[in-house]
Order: structure tokens, then sequence, then C-alpha cells
């Protein structure tokens, strides 16, 4: 996989990643108003915003868009957007005639330091997150932080949230240098930004490659992810508000578990980077969905949990102690 970072708006051609031809572009409306410059003379598919649109319904219209465009297995398919395209793309690059090249232009914090990198592609079924999909790795992956500019206030806290879990679960430097500062100084401060997508993408990279089945160390890049997952489509949270009340929760049966000693530092840091650290949610209904969660085994699940900052585990639990704790 080809991972470029801070590249000036991204010329496909002149990166020598795809002729103009040869490439269709997947897009939302959001992006699309931004940045129409980028999309001249490409074919492009422009979706709705929003994880709403995360479904296989979307998929279908996709494929359909792109027989008109007598896409073939010449073809690279580009996600230039959010999650939420950059899922949908690896997805539909992966089942379209079988598979097709792929790549994606995260233009989202969370989808530059989280989702776009890994390979992990699918779509939403009902309230249950990322249940249908593919793991197959993009070719390539272009990052420009000038896209973040436009990014909401909203999509930095999201972004900082999965930064936040990979400092739990692998680097306590990043950890202390995250409780140092803010968002506001990383919006001003673009070289430190840039460093810190380099170290966020590299850590998650170095999991991936290792374990790109999700035997072993890639589990715990779920730190969060299994009650996060659970409330997240039910209450209408964006991903990183959902996954920071999440690890909190993970903290607290770790503090319980593992005798964690850290969990003020992590609910804090969540915090002072504007994020949720507790919701008020019904017990039953978040339970049914954890029930259906990919990690469970019969009665059990694996849940992360932290020894320390910055080193996670994986623990196999009881279901009826999780939901005790919930």
């Amino acid at each position: 996989m080809l991972q470029k970072h801070n590249v000036t708006f991204p010329v496909f051609e002149s990166l020598k990643i795809s002729k103009k031809k040869n490439t269709v572009c997947i897009t939302d409306e959001n992006v699309f108003e931004h940045y129409k410059r980028i999309f001249k003379d490409i074919d492009t598919i422009v979706l709705k915003s929003g994880e709403e649109y995360k479904t296989q319904e979307t998929i279908n219209t996709i494929i359909g868009q792109l027989i008109d465009f007598k896409t073939d297995k010449t073809t690279t398919l580009i996600g230039v957007g959010g999650g939420v395209v950059t899922d949908i793309t690896g997805y539909v690059a992966s089942v379209y005639m079988r598979g097709i090249k792929f790549g994606f232009v995260p233009t989202t914090l969370l989808a530059m330091v989280d989702a776009s990198l890994g390979g992990k592609n699918g779509v939403n079924f009902g309230l249950h997150k990322n249940f249908i999909g593919t793991l197959n790795q993009p070719q390539f992956i272009v990052t420009d932080v000038k896209f973040l500019k436009t990014l909401p206030d909203l999509e930095w806290q999201n972004g900082f949230a999965e930064i936040i879990k990979h400092a739990c679960i692998k680097d306590v430097a990043m950890f202390k240098q995250l409780q140092q500062n803010r968002i506001p100084f990383y919006k001003k401060n673009k070289e430190v930004l840039t460093d810190l997508l380099k170290q966020n993408s590299n850590l998650k990279l170095n999991i991936v490659v290792k374990d790109v089945n999700e035997n072993g160390d890639r589990k715990l890049l779920n730190f969060g992810h299994t009650l996060g997952h659970a409330i997240e489509t039910q209450y209408e949270l964006s991903h990183g508000q959902a996954i920071s009340i999440g690890m909190n929760f993970a903290c607290k049966l770790s503090e319980n578990i593992l005798q964690f000693k850290d969990k003020n530092k992590v609910e804090e840091l969540l915090q002072q980077y504007e994020l949720p650290t507790s919701a008020a949610f019904d017990k039953n209904k978040v339970f049914s969905i954890l029930k259906m969660d990919k990690k469970k085994q019969q009665n059990k699940m694996n849940f992360i949990l932290l020894d320390k900052i910055g080193k996670a585990k994986v623990e196999l639990l009881e279901m009826e102690e999780i939901e005790t704790y919930l």
C-alpha cells in the first residue's frame, strides 16, 4: 500500500496513481461543494452526507452508476471524503466485478488517523454498525492537512477520540503530549499536526501489517468500540462521541478487573478534547445490540482493557459480567 503525506491538493495523474479516463471518484455533498475543482473532468459519484446513508441500498445505487460509467477492471475507484465515504468506496471496489483497484483521499481527521487505514470496508445493517463488509487493503492513501481547513469542530473532536485511543493502547508518550495541548493548538500548528497524523497512521499500520486478519494485536484497536458501536447508531451520537463514552466505560471495567489506576487521567483527557464520557441510555436496548457484536463468542466477548496507559490487553469476559457493569 502506497501512503503519501501532506501532498498538495491531489492531482491523480501527477501522482502517477491513476489516469483521469480510468478513474471514478466517490465523494459526498459537503466535500464536493468545497472542492469541486479536484473532480474536474473525472467521473464522480456524489453521495448524501451522513452515517444514515452507509447502507446496502447506497451500495446498489453506486454499482448502478458504475455500470452507467462503463466502469471495468482497469478502473481505479478513489474515495475522497470521511470515514463513511472511504468505508463505502472500499466495499464497492471489493465486490464490483469481484474486485477493482481503489484508494483513498481522506478529508477528515478521523479518516486520516483511523477510518481510511487498515482495510476494513463496509456498511451498517439497521442498528448494527459495520455489520456487512470486506477486509481489503487500498492501493494508496493520500493525506493532505489542507482539507482540515473546512472541518467543523465536531469532526476535530471525532478525530481526537481515535488519537486518544491509539495513545491509550500503545503510546504513553503520545498520551503525555496530548495532555499538554488542546485542539486549538493543533489547528494553529500544522507541522505539529502533520507529525501527529504520521505517528497515528504509522502506529495503526504497524499493527495491521503484522495482524491483517485480527487474530492478535489488531484487536486492541477496538478499545472503546464495543459499547461505542452499540450506542452510536441508537442515540445518533457521532463516532468520536460514542467511542469516547466507550473508552471511559472500558476504563471503568479495567479499574474493576485489572486494577487499572489511571481511569481519571483518561477521562480528563477526553474531556479536555471536548468529548463526552458518559450518557444515559436504555441498558436493555444497548445490550441487545452488544449481543450481536462481531467480537462475541457464544456467551463471552473479547473486551479491550488497559493494564496501564500505553498497554492494552484482550480480556474474554462473560456477557453477564458486561451486562452487570452496564
